[in-house]
C-alpha cells in the first residue's frame, strides 16, 4: 500500500453507504457531502447535523510538570484551566508564526488532551515532544486512539439526551465529562465549529458505528442529517471562525489574526514566542497590519480565498475564505485589509473577480451569530 494513499477513518463504510461525496482532506479520506450542501447546513442551523471528525489530531499530555510543559509551549495559560474544562489556544513559532490553533481539554489533575487539526497534527505533535525537554511529562500520539463524532445544532442536547445518561445541562460551552454515550465510553465535549450550541463525542474507533447510528435513530425525527466538510466550511465562515491555512498561518502572530487575547502573557515563566510576540502586540496597538474583517458581496458572485480586494484601483487586501452563504443568502468572505479600510461600512471596497472589481461591504465579524 502507498504511503500517500488516504487514511480512512472507522466510519469510511458507512459514509459510502449513505452516498457521501469523498474527498481528500489532510491525507484522509471525508465525506464532502452526502446530498446537498445547502440542506446540511440549514439542517444544522435549524435542527441538528451528525458530522465525523476523526481526522482531528488528538495528542494526550500526562505527568507532573504537564501544565507547566504546556504554559511553555503553548502561547495560553493552560494551568489555569479547570479538571474538565477546555480552552481554545495557539502553538506559536519562535519567532510568533502560528503553528497551529488547538483546543486543550483538561482530563484530570495531571492529563491533558490536546485536539490539532488534521493537517497539523504531527507538526504538533512534533513541536509539543521537542518542547517537552526537562519537564516531568509525557506527550502521547492519541491520534489512532479515538473516532470524533459531533452533532451540532439546535436540537443536538434533546438528541444527544436520548443516548446519555450524562448531565447535559450541567455541561458549559468548553468544557467536558467522561460518561456514557450509546453504552460506550465518550468524552462529552461541548464544544463545535459551527456557531451552534452541540457537542463533539470522543470515543474508541471500535465504538464510533454504535455511536453514529444510535445518534441518527435518536435524531431523525428531529430532522438530524448527515453533514459532510463542505457545509462545515459555510457554518465556520458565517461564525466568523478561523481555518487554519486560510485566516491562520506561519506568516501570521496572533495578533495580526485579530485573536491576540489568546495570548497570556502575564501566565509564570516564559513560553516559546514570548519576546516576539511582546513586539508583535506592541506593533498591533500602535499601527495595526492587515484587520481580519467580513465582506458580503452586492452581487451574485463568488469571492474565492487569494482574490485581492481593492478600492481606488489599488490592491488593499486578499480574501483568505468565501462562499456562497446559506443564511444571508449572499456571498461571503473573510479577508485581511489595510486597517484604513476595515471599519464597517467603509465604502468603495471590492473584490477583484477575474478581472472585475465586484462591490462589496465591509462587515464586523461574526456574520452570524445565534440566538440564545
Amino acid at each position: 500500500m502507498s504511503s500517500n494513499a488516504p487514511r480512512h477513518t472507522a466510519l469510511d463504510a458507512l459514509h459510502r453507504s449513505l452516498g457521501a461525496t469523498m474527498t481528500d482532506f489532510a491525507g484522509w479520506d471525508m465525506p464532502l457531502r452526502y446530498g446537498s450542501e445547502r440542506d446540511e447546513h440549514v439542517a444544522v442551523r435549524t435542527k441538528a447535523g451528525l458530522f465525523d471528525l476523526s481526522h482531528m489530531g488528538e495528542i494526550t499530555v500526562t505527568g507532573p510538570e504537564a501544565a507547566a510543559l504546556l504554559n511553555h509551549a503553548l502561547v495560553g495559560n493552560i494551568a489555569t484551566v479547570g479538571v474538565g474544562r477546555a480552552r481554545y489556544t495557539m502553538i506559536c513559532q519562535e519567532d510568533g508564526g502560528i503553528l497551529d490553533d488547538l483546543i486543550v481539554y483538561r482530563l484530570a489533575e495531571h492529563e491533558y488532551m490536546v485536539v490539532a487539526n488534521a493537517s497539523n497534527a504531527q507538526v504538533v505533535l512534533d513541536a509539543l515532544t521537542g518542547r517537552a525537554a526537562g519537564f516531568d511529562a509525557v506527550v502521547r500520539d492519541d491520534r489512532d486512539a479515538y473516532a470524533l463524532i459531533a452533532v451540532q445544532g439546535p436540537e443536538s442536547p434533546g438528541i444527544l439526551k436520548a443516548v446519555t445518561d450524562a448531565d447535559l445541562d450541567g455541561l458549559k460551552y468548553y468544557a467536558g465529562l467522561p460518561g456514557t454515550v450509546a453504552g460506550v465510553p465518550a468524552l462529552i465535549a461541548r464544544t463545535g465549529y459551527t456557531g451552534e450550541d452541540g457537542f463533539e463525542l470522543f470515543v474508541a474507533p471500535a465504538d464510533a458505528e454504535k455511536v453514529w447510528r444510535a445518534l441518527t435513530d435518536a435524531g431523525t425525527p428531529a430532522g438530524l442529517v448527515p453533514c459532510g466538510l463542505s457545509c462545515r466550511d459555510t457554518l465556520r465562515l458565517e461564525a466568523g471562525m478561523p481555518l487554519y491555512g486560510h485566516e491562520l498561518t506561519t506568516a501570521l502572530t496572533p495578533f495580526d489574526a485579530g485573536l491576540g487575547r489568546v495570548v497570556k502573557f502575564e501566565k509564570d515563566g516564559d513560553f516559546v514566542g514570548r519576546a516576539a510576540l511582546t513586539e508583535a502586540a506592541e506593533r498591533a496597538a500602535s499601527e495595526p497590519p492587515r484587520v481580519l474583517v467580513g465582506l458580503i458581496a452586492e452581487g451574485r458572485r463568488v469571492p474565492r480565498a487569494g482574490y485581492p480586494v481593492v478600492a481606488d484601483g489599488k490592491v488593499i487586501g486578499e480574501v483568505t475564505s468565501g462562499a456562497p452563504s446559506p443564511t444571508l443568502g449572499k456571498p461571503i468572505a473573510m479577508a485581511y485589509v489595510d486597517a484604513a479600510h476595515s471599519a464597517p461600512g467603509t465604502t468603495g471596497v471590492g473584490v477583484d473577480i477575474r478581472g472585475k472589481s465586484e462591490p462589496h461591504e465591509v462587515v464586523s465579524l461574526p456574520f452570524y451569530k445565534r440566538q440564545n
